[in-house]
């Protein structure tokens, strides 16, 4: 999408530049940020000029921290490592031991940038990356903007990335936009959400714009409802004091499923340019209706998982029972909610948002239901003798990126009966392996300046403001039933009766090992 794409058939390598990663003795580093720098170098989108900079306090230097991503990071990448070409990319890596905290760092980081520039010719383009806990966040951008290391100059860009969670409620992530653009301006600053870098993301504007047999349905006249799930079989891991700060709400509703929901529901832009798109984006969280606080009590359900069998099979324990949870937690591992959207486009659709912790399978997907085909006509062909079934469009976001699409046709025979078939394409059976962190594109966008994929400050905001009257309820009314849902089943059955009340249910996940 990067509007500095020369031949719009092939993409161009990206400017040369420094990528300076802060925290980069982390998770994120090895498990993400190298194995897509990697792929991004195998498809020939690296600069020749490209260099890196890995901020650490561990006392160790260049070849020992190289050593240790050749250990670690290896394991996640998705393709062939060619071992000449990853050597060349851990040759690029320059380590500098630092306090993110201290001055010293950043005038020693100064000093590095200005050698690098002088050797490998980078044109004193500086790509820093938060890698780090939310708490160092504004300290680090005020910290470079203080040595002077976020101005940018003719032909130079400076650009700050920032990993979620943005704040923990509405007025933390205000007070850190006003950190951030006190040391960065706003279009230097560029907030990851990793979900924004899947391909099936990515496409869901090219499916609607582009293709005229579904612009024209894809409104409140043809559509009955959408469905949003992002479910993980997994646990918190060790990630138990984090989530305890946290919990199932703040960790992915602000930031993932309202990404996908406004990705899915917004109206076309004038353009692919970052600013266009998001405006239309932005419009649309601002367009959700408001949840009442006596609301909160019918629209969104809350739940923790207890011990129960995963879908491998294997006993796993409940939430109070995980590594620095608290044995009386009342932290949601669950949310399901339903949302309204206040446009000409979707008045009456309601939408309905799942995530959860231990439930049977990994995937995210948002299904589109249309309404209803008149039923008269058919009442005698339908092989089950229900209701001729609705259409169903499902954007599967992972871990099968594709789009798959259920119509009804005849059933083979001397007799007209109706059934259900499916349509499917998947990305990988179609275009061949692609890169998998969601990191490579995202990447590339930042190091050429498009912001498309990235949330803005308002945005940011508009997702806060959304859920922080439900927070406040739940502060004020801790929950009695926790743990309410077993490790391994879909969650609390009041998320099946959100739906139920209206008529409804969830569709089940065909590729989950349990229904």
């Amino acid at each position: 999408m990067s509007s500095t794409t020369a031949d719009h058939s092939k993409a161009q390598p990206a400017p040369p530049g420094v990528m300076v990663i802060f925290g980069a003795g982390g998770d994120l580093a090895r498990r993400k940020l190298f194995p897509a720098l990697y792929h991004l170098m195998t498809d020939g989108l690296l600069a020749e000029n490209f260099r890196i900079i890995v901020v650490d306090r561990r006392d160790r230097d260049a070849e020992a921290y190289r050593a240790y991503i050749d250990e670690k990071a290896r394991p996640h990448v998705s393709k062939a490592i060619t071992d000449d070409l990853w050597q060349e990319l851990l040759q690029r890596i320059h380590y500098l031991n630092g306090d993110f905290q201290q001055a010293d760092t950043y005038t020693r980081m100064s000093t590095l940038l200005d050698e690098i520039d002088r050797d490998h010719h980078t044109g004193g383009n500086c790509l820093y990356y938060l890698a780090t806990p939310p708490d160092f966040f504004g300290d680090i951008a005020t910290r470079l903007h203080a040595a002077g290391l976020s101005a940018e100059g003719p032909d130079q860009w400076r650009h700050l990335v920032v990993e979620r969670p943005f704040g923990r409620d509405l007025e933390s992530a205000r007070a850190l936009n006003r950190t951030l653009q006190a040391a960065f301006k706003e279009d230097q600053i560029f907030r990851i959400d990793h979900y924004l870098g899947k391909e099936t993301v990515q496409n869901i504007l090219m499916y609607r714009f582009a293709n005229s047999t579904v612009e024209p349905i894809w409104n409140h006249r043809y559509i009955d409802h959408m469905q949003i799930t992002v479910a993980e079989s997994i646990g918190v891991g060790t990630r138990g004091a984090y989530y305890e700060t946290a919990g199932a709400m703040r960790d992915m509703v602000p930031n993932h499923l309202l990404a996908l929901l406004s990705t899915v529901t917004m109206e076309p832009a004038n353009s692919l340019d970052g600013n266009a798109v998001r405006d239309e984006q932005a419009k649309i969280l601002r367009a959700i209706q408001p949840i009442l606080p006596e609301q909160v009590l019918t629209d969104v359900v809350r739940g923790q998982y207890a011990e129960g069998i995963d879908s491998k099979g294997e006993h796993v324990p409940g939430y109070r029972s995980e590594a620095r949870v608290a044995s009386d937690s009342a932290t949601e591992t669950f949310v399901a909610m339903k949302v309204l959207i206040d446009s000409w486009r979707w008045a009456g659709v309601p939408f309905y948002l799942r995530t959860g912790k231990r439930l049977p399978g990994r995937f995210t997907e948002i299904v589109v239901q249309f309404k209803q085909a008149p039923n008269m006509m058919f009442r005698d062909s339908l092989v089950r003798r229900e209701q001729v079934p609705p259409n169903t469009l499902v954007l599967r976001i992972q871990p099968n990126e594709g789009i798959g699409l259920s119509f009804n046709a005849k059933v083979p025979s001397t007799v007209p009966q109706l059934s259900p078939v499916e349509m499917d394409f998947s990305y990988s059976d179609y275009f061949g392996d692609g890169p998998t962190t969601g990191y490579e594109t995202l990447l590339y966008e930042c190091m050429n300046g498009d912001p498309t994929l990235f949330k803005r400050a308002d945005v940011i905001e508009s997702g806060w403001e959304l859920v922080e009257p439900i927070l406040d309820v739940w502060q004020a009314l801790p929950p009695r039933d926790f743990p309410n849902y077993a490790a391994g089943s879909w969650g609390p059955k009041e998320a099946e009766a959100l739906m139920s009340r209206d008529g409804r249910g969830w569709r089940p996940c065909k590729a989950c090992s349990i229904d």
